[in-house]
Parts: structure tokens; C-alpha cells; sequence
């Protein structure tokens, strides 16, 4: 298999085993066809099957699963936890071998196609095949689900299927076909039955509202354990990794007196992903990025020029140019603040005098070095939003239809430039956070450290609270706008807290 993709159909069934053992043998049936793994959840009432196939056969397979799926599945009938519009929900393709995301995409789209076509189900396309700009998010295409598109596909040319007659199929609903990377979906399943607290962590971690940047995620009750739970999808686990999204949600759960009762992925997960989290979860007493052999060659060809970095920043800063500006500016301090908190965990860690809290300061050093590497991220992420910003704006308005295409660039262009800094103000809070813990426990002789970390991830908090007013300020998505800006306001006013109590550990040691 030189040219291997994987499909991961996700169906509105999750109670059935049956159902789902049959829809796995309909995709084995396809020479150059193998099902991976299945993934039941009866309390969301919603399976995941992951298949690599050939690049010729794959979409034989896809079709094949999801004709049997609407005849087994009656989305009438249907009840659960998880968002659907469709019998076969979702139905994305996804590069691993001798292919390309474009390849992926025409797969998809040829497989939208067949499914309208075909079977007579109309198809939304998303992530990377998506025809429209408002369809590159999944949750934006099935917002409202079955029910609601069952009313509007018919009278909303925004609900228009991109392919088949703008009618649901009787019980098979629609079905949303794309294209994307590789995506870790991992549940975090907390200690109590308050569905309002699920939510809240589930709104305080995903990136549309501030948190992690490529973190999407949504609150659930498990109704057959007593419990609830924080769904999510890693759609870049190399910017947002597993260890991070953990430990967030653990911190934000805890502001409401919960704890964490385990955590699961579902379907499979790249090596990868895991190795980028091995630092956390082993906890390797002598662990750095120089440890790494491959890390060290490339310093070692780097040379001078990593000392450099600093430097070009600062210049290109006080360049003419726009950008990198105050957003990269701030994601840059906190940057600083954790680089300090990684200072003073080192001076810490291993030391006799500090045996008994050992552990503790290991556990905040293995959480820094991620959380600066997003911040460093973020900096470039930052004038990247703003040149987008810029882009759009000097696009033609000369006629009705240009001013109409420009305003919805716009709005997109603004939402991410407010997003970003948003995250930069999160990160850096949970910097604080850390920095605190390492004020309390840490090396006594670093707490002027501390205190000075503290106070440039304060600022960075300011910083990105600005940029986020200033891009709101025209967004017309008034609900996006009073979110954004009611959230970096509470995390410049628990930054405010920290940071103050910080500096009085530092007065009062004097």
C-alpha cells in the first residue's frame, strides 16, 4: 500500500453492537480495505470506525459503509448526547502515505458526490473541502442538528447542500464529507453530575473561545455513570498537545471544586502525539529538549544564530513595519515569564533542601516548557492574524457583491485576530498560575524570579486584552464579541490577583 488514506466515518448509533459490526464488515469487504478500530459511546449514542484503504478503493469503502448505515440507522428515531445531522455524521479523509491533503480533498469530494447521488442524502463539505468559507468548521455545518436543518436546508441558502437537492433524506439525515490531518479525539470525564460545569470548562479550554488554540470542545453528560464530560478534538497535536489539554482542563475543573475522573481517546492516535506528551507523563527526571540527539544536531548546526533569536525580534519590532506589534509583543513576554518559571524549577528540582516537594516542582517545569513553546507560537500566529486583517481590507468593494465579500472576509479575518490574542492571555495565565506555585514551594533565592515573571506575563495578559478589544470593535457577531471580551477581562483580572499575590511573597521574604 504505497498510497494510503485513512477514512474515519463517524455514525448516530452507539448502543447497537450489531449495527456496528456490520457496518465494519461492509468496509472489509473492499479488497485494499482494513478496519483499524471502532469506537462505541453509548451515552452520546455515536460510533467511530477508523479504515485505511487504498487511495483507489477508499472511496468504494466510504460509500459502501455509509449505504448500509442509512439503512440501519434512523436518524427519527435517534437520541443522544452529541450533535448530528446524519446517520453517517461525518465522513473525513485523511492523508497518511504517498498522498497529498489536495488528493484528499478531490477523494472527498468525489465521495459527496457519489453520496448525493447515488443515495439520495444531501452533503456539506468541511475542513480542507469545503466549497464555502462559513463550512470549514465542523460544528458551524452542524450547528442546531437534525431537527433544525430538517426546517431551514429548504428555505436558507446558507443551509443549501453543496451537493443533492436541499432536502433531508427521510432517516439518514445529511451527511458533512472533508478533508483534514490527522485529529486526536480525546474525552476528559470529570467527578460529578453538573452538565453546567462540563460546559464551562469545555467553553474555558477550546480555542474559538479563548482557550487552546487548536483545542475544539463541547460539555456532555454520561447519564449511565453519574458523571459528565468534556469532549474535544486536537485538530493540531503538534501545537496543542495531549499533556496541555489535560492539565487545563484539570485547572479549570478545579475552580469549580471537581476533579478528574479519567480520560480517553477516541479511535486512534499518531505516535506522535504521544511522544510530543512522553516528557509529562514519564516524568524523566533529566529530561530537556538537549537530551534529545536529534534536538542537539540541529543546535549544534544552529550555532550562533540561536542566539541571535532575541535580538532579530526586538529589531524587527522596532522596524516601520506593523507587525510583529503589541499582540506578538505580549505573547513574547509571557513567553519570558515562562522561560523564568523553567529557571527557577531547575534551581529547585533535585535539591536536598527541597525533597518533599520535589514532585510538585517537576510537575510545573514538565508544564512550562509547552506552554512556552505555544506562546513562542502564538507570537508568529499573532502577526499572521494581523496580515490577514490587512489582506482582506484591501480587497476591491467597488460593486454590492465585492462590499458583500469583503464584510465576510472581514468578520472571519477579525474573529481569528481576536482569537489569538485571546489565547496568548490564557496561556499566560496559567504561566501565573505555575509561576505562583513555584513562589510558594520553590528556591527561595529566585523569588525576585518569580516576581518578575510574574509581572511580564501580567502585562502580556493586558497586552492581549487590548488586541482583543481593538479587534472586536468591528465584529458584528455580537455574542463573539461580548464572549471574547468578558473573557480576557476575567483572565486579566485572576492575573491581576495572582501577580499581586506573588509580589507580596516577595515583600514579605525581604
Amino acid at each position: 500500500m504505497n498510497r494510503l488514506v485513512e477514512c474515519v466515518p463517524n455514525f448516530s448509533e452507539g448502543r447497537k453492537t450489531e449495527t456496528i459490526e456490520r457496518l465494519a464488515r461492509a468496509v472489509e469487504e473492499v479488497a485494499g480495505a482494513v478496519v483499524l478500530d471502532t469506537h462505541m459511546d453509548a451515552d452520546h449514542n455515536r460510533s467511530v470506525i477508523t479504515f485505511v484503504a487504498e487511495a483507489e478503493v477508499v472511496v468504494e469503502a466510504a460509500l459502501r459503509v455509509v449505504r448500509l448505515a442509512s439503512e440501519l440507522i434512523d436518524l427519527r428515531q435517534h437520541k443522544g448526547e452529541h450533535p448530528r445531522v446524519g446517520a453517517t455524521d461525518v465522513l473525513p479523509f485523511v492523508p497518511v502515505r504517498g498522498v497529498s491533503m489536495e488528493n484528499c480533498v478531490a477523494l472527498a469530494h468525489e465521495a459527496g458526490e457519489r453520496i448525493a447521488n447515488e443515495l439520495h442524502i444531501p452533503v456539506y463539505f468541511y475542513e480542507k473541502a469545503a466549497r464555502r468559507s462559513y463550512r470549514v468548521n465542523l460544528e458551524d455545518v452542524r450547528r442546531g442538528g437534525f431537527e433544525l436543518l430538517r426546517e431551514e436546508i429548504s428555505i436558507a441558502e446558507e443551509r443549501a447542500p453543496d451537493v443533492g437537492e436541499p432536502r433531508v433524506h427521510e432517516s439518514a439525515g445529511a451527511c458533512i464529507v472533508g478533508a483534514r490531518p490527522f485529529l486526536v479525539a480525546y474525552n476528559i470525564n470529570l467527578r460529578t453530575d453538573d452538565l453546567s460545569i462540563a460546559r464551562r470548562v469545555a467553553r474555558s479550554v477550546r480555542g474559538r473561545d479563548g482557550g487552546l488554540r487548536y483545542l475544539k470542545a463541547l460539555g456532555f453528560e454520561l447519564k449511565s455513570r453519574g458523571l459528565v464530560q468534556v469532549s474535544m478534538n486536537l485538530v493540531d497535536y503538534e501545537k496543542t498537545q495531549l499533556h496541555q489539554v489535560f492539565e487545563l482542563v484539570k485547572r479549570e475543573a478545579a475552580r469549580y471544586g471537581v476533579t478528574v475522573a479519567g480520560s480517553e481517546i477516541v479511535g486512534l492516535v499518531p505516535q506522535a502525539a504521544l511522544d510530543r506528551s512522553a516528557e509529562y507523563f514519564l516524568q524523566i527526571e533529566n529530561f530537556a529538549p538537549g537530551v534529545v540527539l536529534e534536538n542537539r544536531i540541529a543546535a549544534a548546526f544552529a550555532g550562533k544564530g540561536e542566539a541571535e533569536t532575541m535580538r532579530d525580534f526586538v529589531a524587527e519590532v522596532a522596524s516601520a513595519s506593523p507587525a510583529p506589534g503589541g499582540g506578538a509583543a505580549a505573547a513574547y513576554a509571557a513567553s519570558l515569564g515562562a522561560a523564568l518559571g523553567e529557571m527557577i524549577a531547575q534551581l529547585t528540582a533535585g535539591r536536598e533542601k527541597y525533597r518533599d516537594v520535589d514532585g510538585e516542582v517537576r510537575d510545573a517545569l514538565a508544564s512550562l516548557a509547552p506552554l512556552r513553546e505555544r506562546l513562542n507560537q502564538l507570537v508568529l500566529e499573532d502577526s499572521a492574524s494581523f496580515e490577514r486583517v490587512m489582506s482582506v481590507r484591501r480587497l476591491p468593494q467597488a460593486t454590492e457583491e465585492e462590499r458583500r465579500t469583503r464584510a465576510g472576509h472581514l468578520e472571519e479575518a477579525l474573529k481569528g485576530a481576536a482569537t489569538v490574542p485571546l489565547e496568548v492571555a490564557s496561556v499566560a495565565v496559567q504561566v501565573l498560575e505555575l509561576l505562583e506555585t513555584l513562589a510558594e514551594i520553590g528556591n527561595t533565592n529566585a523569588l525576585s524570579d518569580a516576581a518578575t515573571g510574574a509581572q511580564l506575563s501580567l502585562a502580556a495578559v493586558a497586552g492581549a486584552r487590548y488586541n482583543v478589544l481593538v479587534n472586536t470593535a468591528d465584529i458584528e457577531d455580537e455574542e463573539f464579541t461580548h464572549e471574547h471580551r468578558s473573557r480576557a477581562g476575567d483572565l486579566l483580572e485572576r492575573a491581576r490577583e495572582i501577580a499581586a499575590r506573588i509580589e507580596t511573597l516577595l515583600l514579605d521574604s525581604i
